[in-house]
């Protein structure tokens, strides 16, 4: 065998592949694109999309007035990837930042041109540089399948008089033959990564892009910051160095209707917030470790953010568009990461929860901050924080040490802050937020034991006193859960009897009248059909993985005539599900846990004279590990915490018993699901329910 030297070769195909897996979406190409704009020093930046939603006639154009490109940059740098041009240039002290703005260039892996890949099969770059010709590049991305190797694929330049850039420089890049179609939704996605590629807290001024689309409104109507910014309530600005926190500010500010609260403000200079500086992170129960920023070049870490309240009770004080707001704060909730201004992808997206704030309300949901509560922002130094590096894919930093401490110190802040806001949040919900309701008997009894101790002072005495209040007590909870189960059956015998009466009553008026025949049968069948469903709520059925369709469709018929009768839709969504929906359940539990919330649905629609009143009904797989059942309304939602509206007696309604929920909480319980009172965002909710009430019947998918 001869020995020889060979060499690795590059199939042109690589080029699809990188494309499709380093750029993961849209607007991460959109933004690559832009930043380059920004590393060329340009002021202004537009984005023009003409016929987004038809491939063949789309285009795209990202213009810059930057410094532009000469032949040898643009036939040697940007046609190389992996090129260390924008290292090379920042690591010479002379053009370490841009000339005009003084910026340190943020691209870094020469690879987010890949970006023009992914969004269309041809592109023309025309570009100039001062006081040079005009160059135009252009690629078929189509040649790519003809082409073996990298270096057999075609690319053209021209030069040219100058067209484009008469007057100065710049480079205008259009992208035609779009991938995908755009939809509205992607539109605006894409115009909502593009504006929040500058901090909404101290924007860059010296670089604005413009997202235009001149023949279409689907940009119409989307929020800003600005917009929305004057209803938070808590809002605060910390700055991170070394192993403490040097500067703290926290607000809590109440809407001027909330005349019964005080504004505050805590600094680091208050004596109660002294020891609470020092940056620690918790090891273990009773073990903590010391944060300290100058192990690594991470450099100071400033974090600032926007608190916001989304109860329905506190928003009617002063948000009247309530559905937008909360729209805004789905869409763009979260933290997310600057460096020298510019976004770092993808922390703070809706897929990208990099502080575990969802995890971290598990176990305390109240006193943790949400995603969708909160608007923050983390910024950092270029220069000075090297040792975090940016992914090759635009998914954040990779994960070593630095990274890690970083991470502690600004979850380390947030909890100082969510500690401050509690304290004020409990205030607000006290004087504004929906009301406790007592429990009836128990309350009176935790009341009468809290005398006891406090005023009887002899321990024998007290202590015999206690036995018989606890002996009472027990006792009242075996008579009441006794009777609460005999009461659901008699509240579905009572639904049943009303049903059958008002539907008796309306086939002897055709009787009387001699409506046709075929009318009086459909009549009688729907009775009869009626009589049949609600049979099943006395019949025992086993737990078992069972289809939850037809049973979902059954609750709704057996309150059919109801719905008719008020006027209320069903928007049976379910019915077009057309993956699996069978779920570990019995039956005429899961029938009469149904029938509970629709009751309550009908009965309150019914009573604020809801226009248009409306009833949504889902089946959906979202909840992790659970088929869950999805009930909405276009109602004014829950006027008491559902913590305690699920207890027995415990009732907003008038005259009402204030069982039903707490039935369908201990049928849920009996067969291993859960009761959820959700935000419409998890199950994805048309926008119509959002005020209304929202219960969600989450059943294991498994096992018997």
């Amino acid at each position: 065998m001869n020995n020889s030297h060979t060499s690795f070769k590059t199939r042109a195909r690589l080029i699809n592949q990188l494309g499709e897996q380093l750029i993961k979406n849209e607007s991460i190409a959109l933004l690559e694109l832009i930043k380059n704009s920004y590393d060329a020093d340009a002021s202004e930046c537009n984005v023009i999309i003409h016929n987004p939603s038809i491939p063949e006639k789309g285009e795209i154009i990202i213009q810059d007035n930057g410094e532009g490109m000469d032949y040898k940059i643009l036939s040697t740098s940007w046609l190389e990837l992996g090129t260390s041009y924008k290292d090379d240039l920042r690591n010479n002290p002379d053009t370490k930042r841009s000339n005009q703005f003084g910026r340190l260039r943020i691209g870094e892996k020469g690879i987010g041109r890949l970006g023009v890949h992914r969004l269309g099969k041809q592109i023309e770059i025309i570009t100039r540089k001062v006081d040079s010709k005009e160059y135009v590049l252009t690629i078929d991305w189509n040649n790519i399948e003809k082409s073996k190797y990298i270096e057999d694929f075609p690319v053209f330049i021209s030069e040219r008089e100058p067209t484009e850039f008469v007057s100065g420089s710049g480079t205008k890049l259009v992208i035609k033959k779009l991938r995908v179609p755009w939809t509205r939704k992607l539109v605006r996605e894409c115009a909502r990564s593009v504006t929040s590629l500058n901090s909404p807290f101290d924007s860059d001024d010296s670089f604005r892009v413009n997202f235009e689309l001149p023949d279409s409104d689907w940009l119409k109507g989307i929020l800003t910051f600005q917009d929305i910014e004057q209803y938070k309530l808590y809002s605060f600005d910390i700055k991170m160095e070394e192993d403490k926190i040097s500067s703290f500010m926290y607000e809590f500010t109440p809407w001027p209707t909330m005349t019964k609260l005080i504004p505050r403000t805590i600094t680091h200079n208050d004596g109660k917030m002294g020891s609470l500086l020092r940056m620690v992170a918790k090891k273990g129960r009773n073990d903590f470790e010391d944060i300290d920023l100058s192990k690594f070049k991470i450099g100071e870490i400033r974090f600032k953010g926007v608190i916001f309240d989304r109860d329905p009770k506190i928003l009617s004080l002063g948000v009247q568009d309530k559905q937008g707001l909360k729209k805004y704060l789905n869409e763009n909730g979260g933290i997310k990461v600057f460096r020298d201004n510019m976004r770092v992808l993808d922390y703070g997206e809706q897929e990208n929860d990099w502080l575990n704030l969802g995890g971290r309300r598990v176990n305390m949901p109240a006193k943790r901050i949400s995603k969708n509560i909160i608007l923050g922002a983390v910024y950092l130094n270029h220069e000075h924080s090297t040792d975090l590096k940016e992914k090759a894919n635009r998914e954040g930093f990779v994960e070593n040490e630095a990274y890690y401490e970083f991470w502690k110190a600004v979850n380390f802040s947030l909890e100082r802050v969510e500690s401050l806001r509690n304290t004020d949040k409990d205030i607000l919900r006290k004087h504004y937020g929906p009301q406790k309701v007592s429990e009836p008997v128990f309350t009176s009894i935790s009341e009468l034991k809290a005398i006891v101790d406090d005023k009887i002072k002899d321990t024998d005495t007290k202590h015999e006193i206690n036995r018989y209040i606890d002996r009472i007590e027990d006792e009242y909870e075996l008579i009441t859960n006794s009777l609460i189960t005999s009461a659901g059956a008699g509240l579905n015998l009572v639904m049943l009897i009303h049903e059958i009466e008002k539907m008796i009553k309306e086939i002897r008026g055709m009787l009387e009248d001699k409506s046709p025949s075929e009318e009086l049968n459909r009549r009688f069948e729907s009775l009869s059909l009626l009589v049949d469903g609600y049979s099943i709520l006395v019949k025992s059925s086993e737990k078992k993985v069972r289809d939850l369709r037809p049973i979902v469709s059954q609750a709704i018929f057996n309150v059919g005539y109801r719905l008719e009768k008020h006027n209320i839709k069903i928007n049976s969504a379910f019915t077009s599900r057309t993956e699996k929906t069978e779920a570990l359940c019995s039956e005429n539990h899961l029938l009469s846990a149904l029938m509970n919330i629709f009751d309550n649905s009908i009965w309150w629609l019914n009573y604020y004279k809801i226009e248009m009143p409306e009833i949504y009904v889902d089946i959906s797989n979202e909840f992790p590990g659970h088929m869950s059942i999805i009930i909405a309304d276009n109602g004014l939602g829950f006027t008491s915490e559902t913590s305690e509206i699920i207890k027995p007696f415990v009732t907003d309604k008038p005259d009402g018993m204030g069982i039903g929920l707490h039935l369908t909480h201990q049928i849920m319980e009996a067969l291993e699901g859960q009761l959820l009172f959700p935000e419409m965002e998890i199950f994805d909710i048309p926008e119509k329910f959002e005020n209304g009430a929202i219960v969600a019947l989450a059943f294991k998918t498994g096992g018997k």
